[in-house]
């Protein structure tokens, strides 16, 4: 048996190569937040540190809405549909501009609402042809590609799965003491 890890870039098959790559590395990020979050208990989804404006399960909402929020308003370009809308009750900020608290739901309804974001994702992404990938998209304040959302959103769930892993031993040892 071969012991070797694969280390290789595999879109899915009848993928374009360009966009089917990025779509796997946004799976892969996807699935070493899982690796994350497989450690989290219950207690520790709302526990947050003295002082400490989010919870683990705030990170996650977080996580979800700023996802949609990049695939609507600036790949396709229009409003989130009410199922999308549904999937966020509490908004994206408090009246401070802070994340806003997602508590009192479960793993499961955080992981729940992760991957019904990252299905439509998907399935606008598997739509797309190169040139609308490359397209920029012109907002008030810059100018976008579809591509570049995918590196971004890469980008913003490693920096939050760090974040995840600090609260998740820091609760650890607050929870165990």
């Amino acid at each position: 048996m071969d012991s070797r890890k694969k280390l290789i870039v595999e879109p899915a098959p009848g993928e374009d190569p360009g966009i089917g790559g990025w779509l796997w590395a946004i799976e892969d990020a996807r699935r070493r937040t899982g690796e994350e979050l497989e450690h989290v208990t219950p207690p520790v989804i709302d526990w947050r540190p003295p002082d400490e404006e989010v919870s683990i399960g705030s990170v996650l909402y977080h996580v979800a809405v700023i996802e949609a929020d990049w695939l609507y308003v600036e790949v396709l370009e229009e409003p989130f549909p009410e199922a999308v809308t549904a999937l966020f009750p509490h908004g994206v900020r408090d009246e401070a501009g802070r994340l806003v608290l997602a508590e009192g739901e479960s793993l499961e309804a955080h992981l729940g609402r992760l991957a019904a974001v990252r299905s439509r994702l998907l399935a606008a992404y598997r739509g797309m042809d190169p040139d609308e990938f490359r397209r920029a998209r012109a907002l008030p304040e810059y100018d976008v590609t579809p591509e570049w959302v995918l590196h971004h959103l890469m980008q913003h769930e490693a920096e939050h799965r760090s974040q995840i892993g600090s609260l998740r031993m820091m609760a650890a040892a607050a929870l165990s003491s």
